[in-house]
Order: structure tokens, then sequence, then C-alpha cells
């Protein structure tokens, strides 16, 4: 098994030695999984933030998630100066991607796929954009698996021959620093995932803790 985290380290070295600054794309999911992943590389990058996650549902929510980055950013203070695009919102692309792997739980293949299509996107756009690297913030969550999202972040960046990112965000405590610095800026920290799969799933958690 990689440890995508020295892969990180090794790669955030050769931009030190190399003088310059790069762009990154970084997906993100909310405002919490931002927060410790900022702190950690927004020294090496100039970061733009691209908020595509059409498998946040209700709208409502997605909206609140949105808005809270958006309050984040203005709030925390990086060496480079972190830009947000809100991407358009259509939760049938979520639901045509995960079609027929609804019954399944999380950290499925549900979930994989639902990776891989944000990810995608995030690729895309970096290569559409002229962006040196892309990434995501999603492997700073200890419930989501590190291995599937590096995988499909190297098959991307063979398909769109854009740098990937290569990275394992909750190891050197990120996963707890993102808690420490959402109580710090009073940040909403949802209680599922994103998907109403998920918002069911949760329900049925704290129904079972009753």
């Amino acid at each position: 098994m990689k440890n995508y985290d020295l892969i990180l380290e090794s790669e955030l070295q050769k931009i030190v030695e190399s003088g310059k600054t790069p762009t990154l794309l970084l997906h993100a999911c909310c405002a919490p999984c931002s927060s410790a992943v900022l702190e950690r590389i927004s020294k090496y990058f100039k970061i733009t933030i691209l908020y595509y996650n059409p498998n946040i549902a209700p709208k409502a929510e997605f909206d609140k998630r949105v808005n809270e980055l958006d309050k984040f950013l203005k709030e925390f203070k990086t060496d480079n100066k972190v830009e947000l695009i809100e991407d358009y919102y259509d939760y049938n692309e979520y639901t045509n991607a995960v079609k027929g792997l609804e019954h399944l739980g999380e950290r499925s293949k549900r979930c994989y796929e639902c990776y891989k299509l944000r990810m995608e996107r995030c690729a895309k756009y970096a290569k559409e954009n002229h962006f040196d690297y892309f990434t995501t913030t999603l492997s700073i969550s200890p419930y989501k698996d590190s291995n599937w999202i590096n995988e499909i972040g190297s098959m991307l960046e063979e398909k769109y021959d854009v740098k990937y990112l290569y990275a394992d965000f909750k190891k050197k405590n990120g996963y707890l620093r993102s808690i420490k610095l959402s109580h710090e800026y009073n940040l909403y920290r949802q209680g599922y995932c994103g998907c109403a799969y998920s918002y069911e799933e949760y329900q049925k958690r704290i129904s079972s803790k009753d």
C-alpha cells in the first residue's frame, strides 16, 4: 500500500526547491474539510477551490455548505489568496452516476462513483483552465477511502494530462485539526456526507442510539 502522505511531502519539497508557486485546483466539499487542507498546503500553491458537489441534497444543504466555505475563506488567513468557484448544481448528475448502486451503504461502490464524478469535473476544469495541479479535500475524512481517491486521481491525471497532487490529508492529525479549526471558526459541521442515501443512513444511526 502506498504512503500518499510521503508522496505529498516529496512533491511539496520539489515545489520549494523549484522556487515557483504553481496553481492548484482544489475540489472541496465543505468548509471543515477545507480548513486543515488549506492550512497545510496553501503556502505552496495559488489555490482555487472548485465547489462541485451535485451529490449534496437538498439544494438548501448545498447552499448552506458553500456559504459556510465562502465565509471561512474570508476569515482564514493564508500566505497566498484562495479563490472560490461555486460550480453549478444538478442532482441528476449524481443520481445517474450511482444508478443501480443506491442500495449500497457508505464506503461502497456507490461512494467510489461519487468520488469519481466530482474529481473528474475537477480534473477536466483544471485542464481546460490551465492549472498546474488538481486534487481534492476528500481524503481528510476517516470515512473515505484514500486509496480509492488517489487511484481515481491517477487515472484522471493520465486521462486529462494534468498533474494530480497525491495526498492523504487525514495523516498528521489532519482530521483532528479540521475539527479544531471548525470550533475556532465556528463552522457548520454537517452530520452526513451529502447525498439523500447518506442522510437516511445518518438518521438510522441516530435512531439506533435512542
